[in-house]
């Protein structure tokens, strides 16, 4: 039985399901809260969030992602990052997923991903858990009502957690499944209760879509100086180096906090919504952010809290460091109400090094700008995962290589492309370490990466004196009024400058021999960066 708003040309009946049980259509947040807790789901938290814990995958399942083989893809996928599926599996996948949804209830958003309308993209998400059908509607760009009566989708991804996938009949690697058939157009995900494989999979899809369009799809955060969208920043970043955070400035307005197109015309969110880690996240430091853990319908995953006052305690990581709020866009206050943006006069690489040799801001040439992109570099540190003792280097190319279906170099070069057309000053920004190593050194105070961006979003930087980096060759300020001078020359904040040196000549052969598989890629100016 389908309830809801909905065009009744496009139901999933017609979309050839089988007989569900109850379908409902585009449920606003009230009501997907009422059946998420009627079923059991999840609990109601302070202001009306929701708790839900996600069992045993707290965290997305990078080598679960699968694309099938087909004329479309065979030479266009990066298949070094993607895992191959035959047409065959996939089709013995979908027609077991649907058997087993036989008879169940499902909750379906209609949405698009992308607030340009001239690149969006419609969407249908089909959800067993009603928070999932909760969570993408605050991720994705929610249609008016009137649009919901006529729509037709471009892709369909439909979440089945309860199917245990079978690799030897599937063609996959584990029970867990993300399948994307990008002929059928079509994208499964099954074996994981965790939220964030939805959001991720539209972006991947995105990543893929976007380039043949002339559209660079970008992992990273990005706003506007208030009252004026010629001065756009973007914040590329892997996941704790801050691109929530830092994006989320009470003197800029925020278009979106994690993915974003650049287009002939300027920038736009993929996204109507917010994924924030909140794990230590701090009323004073993160106000804006941290409000929204109290606000209704704010989806609240994986975090310990109060059993009698429903209280969130944000330094309890006994379930997971990956504490996430997910939340509409517009629960930040001065939020883009568009999504729009106008070119990036800043693009902003954040790296969170836990090797402590980094500077806390460095300006970029055009060609440092393409390596440190390519690269992609932020740091594992001790704790976070079994057996790393020490930091250890991440280079997640074009800050996303989960997310990218295409070959780097697609990536790089659209940049590359984009920057030589429209201009843009680049920044290095270290979040990481400072005085020494994880362990032994101090985390990069967030007054001073704030006062620092601040001045170098409205050019006030241009003003210092500034000194080439003898490691990395790029410019770092001497000083800037209201940033300990100290904290500009990380060399100088080791109790033992050999003991940096040591760090900052092992870091710098890290990031050379993890470019060498990319230096028949690039262009010679690039080129001669990575090799020294």
């Amino acid at each position: 039985m389908d309830h809801g708003l909905f065009n009744p040309a496009f139901t999933l009946a017609a979309q050839g399901f089988p007989a569900l049980g109850h379908v409902v259509y585009n449920a606003m947040p009230p009501e997907l809260v009422t059946h998420a807790l009627k079923r059991g789901e999840g609990t109601l938290g302070q202001g009306g969030t929701f708790l839900v814990t996600t069992g045993k995958f707290t965290g997305r399942s990078p080598r679960d992602k699968h694309v099938v083989v087909s004329p479309t893809t065979e030479d266009t996928i990066w298949w070094d990052n993607n895992a191959r599926m035959s047409a065959d599996a996939f089709d013995v996948l979908h027609a077991d997923m649907l058997a087993h949804m036989a008879g169940k209830d499902f909750f379906v958003q209609d949405l698009f991903a992308g607030a340009d309308p001239r690149h969006r993209v419609n969407m249908r998400i089909v959800s067993e858990l009603a928070w999932h059908n909760l969570f993408i509607r605050h991720m994705l760009i929610r249609p008016d009502a009137d649009q919901l009566t006529g729509f037709m989708a471009d892709f369909m991804l439909v979440n089945c957690p309860s199917f245990t996938a079978d690799p030897a009949r599937h063609g996959c690697r584990s029970e867990t499944v993300i399948a994307f058939n990008l002929d059928r157009k079509l994208i499964l995900v099954a074996g994981t209760e965790y939220a964030g494989e939805n959001k991720k999979a539209v972006f991947t899809l995105l990543n893929w879509l976007m380039p043949d369009r002339g559209v660079m799809p970008m992992h990273c955060s990005a706003n506007h100086a208030n009252g004026n969208l010629v001065d756009t920043a973007v914040f590329f970043g892997l996941s704790g180096t801050g691109k929530t955070t830092l994006s989320a400035d009470p003197l800029r307005t925020l278009i979106g906090d994690d993915e974003h197109g650049w287009t002939d015309a300027g920038i736009f969110n993929f996204e109507g919504g917010c994924y924030a880690k909140t794990i230590n996240l701090s009323a004073r430091a993160e106000p804006e952010i941290y409000a929204t853990t109290q606000m209704f319908g704010t989806v609240i995953e994986n975090m310990v809290f109060d059993p009698r006052t429903r209280a969130l305690d944000f330094a309890d990581a006994s379930l997971t460091a990956n504490t996430r709020a997910a939340y509409p866009l517009d629960y930040i206050p001065k939020a883009s109400g568009g999504g729009l943006g106008g070119h990036p006069k800043n693009i902003v690489m954040l790296t969170c090094d836990a090797f402590g040799v980094l500077p806390p801001i460095a300006r970029l040439t055009p060609a440092q700008a393409m390596y440190h992109f390519m690269s992609g570099f932020t740091a594992k540190v001790a704790g976070t995962e079994r057996g790393v003792t020490e930091p250890e280097p991440t280079f997640s190319t074009c800050f996303g290589a989960p997310f990218l279906p295409r070959r780097p170099e697609v990536y790089g070069k659209l940049l590359q492309a984009k920057i030589a057309s429209h201009g843009a000053t680049c920044w290095l920004v270290n979040t990481g370490w400072t005085g020494g190593a994880y362990g032994t050194g101090t985390r990069m105070p967030i007054a001073a990466t704030r006062a620092l961006l601040t001045a170098a979003l409205d050019g006030s930087i241009a003003d210092v004196t500034f000194r080439k980096d003898p490691h990395f060759g790029f410019d770092v300020p001497v000083a800037v009024p209201g940033v300990d001078t100290a904290l500009l020359d990380p060399r100088g904040t080791w109790a033992d400058p050999a003991a940096y040196d040591a760090a900052a000549k092992k870091l710098v052969a890290m990031f050379a021999d993890n470019f060498e598989k990319y230096l028949t890629h690039v262009d010679d100016d690039v080129r001669a960066i990575a090799v020294g």
